[in-house]
């Protein structure tokens, strides 16, 4: 009688724990990897500029990040990864990854060789990481936001904000602020 219960009671965790991942699958369905957010570039923001206007997006979207990162880490693991996140920002951007105390050497928008360090430090005055920095399709900043955010529902908003001009009236604080889910 006991073993009977002992495994009616694990076949009911079997069903309830299979139904509570196929929900959480629907809404978080993630990607191979983070690492699929970026694009492939060979560090020529004028060339990632060429591309934007070729491929009619709006702009290209720069992380600048730190090797020992913490909060670069978190938005890897729980915002970067999801599927709709990756579909959305691609759609919209040239994504690039820049090392924002590294020694690569990159072309700026401006066509002149510098290294990711200088790049974040003198052109965009990176302090403190992440950073997303939003470039307009002549390559011009239009906003840029420090640290992470705590879901894929704002990154996406702030994806939003800059595809839908909403930075030309607005902040993202407020934005986001009026557009959380009731």
């Amino acid at each position: 009688m006991k073993s009977k219960f002992i495994i009616a009671t694990a076949a009911l965790l079997v069903m309830v724990s299979t139904t509570v991942y196929s929900v959480e699958s629907v809404d978080n369905d993630l990607a191979t990897s983070a690492d699929e957010f970026f694009d492939v570039s060979f560090g020529d923001l004028t060339e990632e500029l060429s591309l934007v206007r070729e491929e009619d997006k709006t702009g290209v979207l720069i992380m600048f990040e730190s090797k020992d990162c913490p909060w670069c880490r978190r938005m890897k693991l729980n915002v970067l990864n999801r599927v709709a996140v990756q579909d959305y920002f691609h759609e919209n951007f040239r994504i690039l990854s820049l090392d924002a105390e590294g020694d690569v050497l990159i072309t700026d928008f401006d066509g002149k060789e510098v290294t990711s360090k200088e790049f974040a430090l003198k052109a965009m005055r990176v302090r403190a990481t992440p950073v997303f920095a939003f470039y307009d399709k002549e390559g011009e900043l239009v906003t840029r936001y420090t640290g992470a955010l705590k879901n894929a529902h704002d990154f996406l908003l702030l994806g939003q904000f800059v595809v839908d001009g909403h930075y030309k009236s607005s902040r993202f604080s407020k934005f986001r602020r009026e557009n959380q889910p009731s």
